[in-house]
């Protein structure tokens, strides 16, 4: 005789934690709701015990996610919401933001672009809430290769990028002069100047 459980029920484990959904062979499987006796919770599908489909997990705290499972973790596609305000939009892979997506700090800083290991790596583009702006690589977290930074008072910096500053050959432009002059740059400062001569914004 088969007494596994099957279909739906509830059960409440022995650390108080309640799952209450579909069964098969006695592991969740289908769509159940895991209660954790500290105030998480999880809502949605389940394979062979563990999540697995499209989900929404909460915590007391405020802070949530809802997307994509595998095998008990986050992987594929959603939306992570901190309880400062923050927000994360895009794909995951083994619990990690990895991938392409796009991340609003609380002090509306935002990033969108590649990422790896929940750090920014590849190309994208970072905007300031002041007006400043950078379009190019990066590499875990940090300005890496080639980019492009703009800053609010119409100032801009186009070259290569190490470690997050600027360093390598690059140019500079200036607002005011409305000219282009090229430069080298070490460790975010300018070494010297490669180009005497200035060309204006139509000839960059």
């Amino acid at each position: 005789m088969n007494d596994k459980a099957n279909k739906r029920g509830k059960r409440t484990h022995a650390d108080g934690d309640v799952y209450e959904g579909e069964w098969v062979d006695d592991k969740a499987e289908g769509y159940g709701v895991y209660s954790h006796i500290d105030g998480a919770k999880y809502e949605g599908y389940w394979k062979d015990d563990k999540q697995d489909g499209r989900g929404i997990e909460s915590w007391p705290d405020g802070t949530s996610y809802e997307g994509d499972y595998k095998e008990g973790k986050k992987s594929g596609v959603g939306k992570f919401k901190w309880n400062d305000g923050s927000v994360y939009e895009g794909e995951f892979e083994d619990n990690h933001i990895s991938g392409k997506g796009m991340y609003i700090w609380a002090d509306r800083r935002q990033y969108t672009g590649g990422w790896k290991n929940n750090k920014m790596d590849g190309e994208g583009l970072f905007q300031w809430p002041d007006g400043r702006r950078y379009q190019g690589y990066y590499r875990e977290d940090k300005k890496e290769g080639y980019g492009l930074f703009e800053w609010a008072d119409g100032r801009k910096y186009r070259g290569n990028w190490l470690n997050g500053k600027q360093h390598g050959e690059g140019e500079f432009y200036n607002a005011k002069q409305k000219i282009w002059r090229k430069g080298l740059w070490e460790d975010g400062k300018r070494v010297k100047w490669i180009q005497t001569e200035g060309r204006d914004e139509g000839n960059a």
